[in-house]
């Protein structure tokens, strides 16, 4: 089951809604083989970034389905199918398997704020139920309430088909010890774009990124430079990227991006509430690093 990895960039992909609110499939298989042509490796879907709260169980069940049947085998797609109930995440990543996918994100559950111990038991049930779906943990406390430690990784990262962590924590502390307790072919993943390379020269993989859905191809080049021993290069990206990926996340994501792809001409719609859309001030500043980096 332990696979190297799911590549280098994964696309936490945002979900397109019609202007009634509704989801819009025809666009998101658009934007789906948009981006694998633009430098994704692969797509996570209704993940934060998809809104994935505010999706339904049928929306997100046919949004599965039309995301892997536009990208085929031409890429990897990663089901968000975590919750803060063990039995929904497990009746959310059996589907998931059956419907064919390449691997599910399991983030940590929220709200109700478990132990170090039952965010064990919580992960080991989900990952036991469904033993031939690869699971990509993804630690973002910021969201969660809970910081799922590098010791409860390194026990979590024995078992088979536990082969990856989204690490968003934003603490470096964390992801190096990380490193140095799991096995190498356990795979992590920077979850801040503005942290993959800093991330990547402690033993990170790739990055599952919100900004890869305007600079995929950048990130690609970055973390190519990365391994091929051009830090001068990686450096330089990183920096040119830089005040893109801080704008990104000027206020609440997916708001940044959704208005980004707008901008673009992508008709992927506004958020739903309780998301609102971003307010004129931050679009004005968002429209000037868009138009200098020539992404508009």
């Amino acid at each position: 089951m332990r696979v190297e990895n799911f590549g280098r960039v994964l696309t936490a992909m945002v979900t397109p809604f019609k202007e009634d609110g509704s989801l819009n499939y025809a666009v998101a298989e658009e934007l789906a083989v948009h981006l694998i042509e633009n430098g994704s490796n692969g797509l996570v879907v209704c993940g934060t970034t998809g809104e994935s709260p505010t999706l339904s169980k049928d929306e997100k069940k046919e949004l599965f389905k039309v995301v892997k049947n536009a990208v085929g085998s031409k890429a990897v797609v990663i089901a968000g199918t975590g919750s803060n109930s063990t039995k929904e995440a497990i009746e959310a990543t059996s589907l998931a398997g059956k419907l064919g996918l390449d691997g599910s994100l399991q983030v940590v559950p929220y709200y109700n704020k478990p132990p170090q111990e039952g965010l064990y038991e919580h992960f080991k049930n989900v990952a036991y139920a469904c033993p031939d779906l690869p699971i990509m943990l993804y630690n973002v406390p910021s969201r969660t309430g809970r910081n799922l430690e590098p010791h409860t990784i390194s026990k979590l990262a024995e078992i088979e088909n536990i082969v990856a962590i989204k690490e968003a924590s934003g603490n470096l502390e964390n992801a190096c010890q990380i490193r140095k307790l799991t096995p190498k072919d356990f795979a992590i993943y920077s979850g801040e774009d503005f942290l993959t390379l800093p991330l990547l020269t402690v033993g990170c993989v790739g990055v599952v990124s919100v900004a890869s859905h305007l600079v995929g191809v950048q990130f690609q080049q970055l973390i190519k430079a990365f391994f091929e021993g051009n830090t001068i290069l990686a450096t330089s990206i990183q920096l040119k990227l830089f005040d893109l990926f801080k704008a990104l996340f000027m206020t609440t994501n997916p708001i940044p991006i959704k208005a980004s792809l707008r901008m673009q001409g992508w008709n992927v719609g506004g958020v739903r509430s309780p998301l609102v859309d971003l307010n004129p001030e931050l679009e004005k500043k968002l429209t000037e690093v868009l138009k200098e980096l020539s992404l508009i």
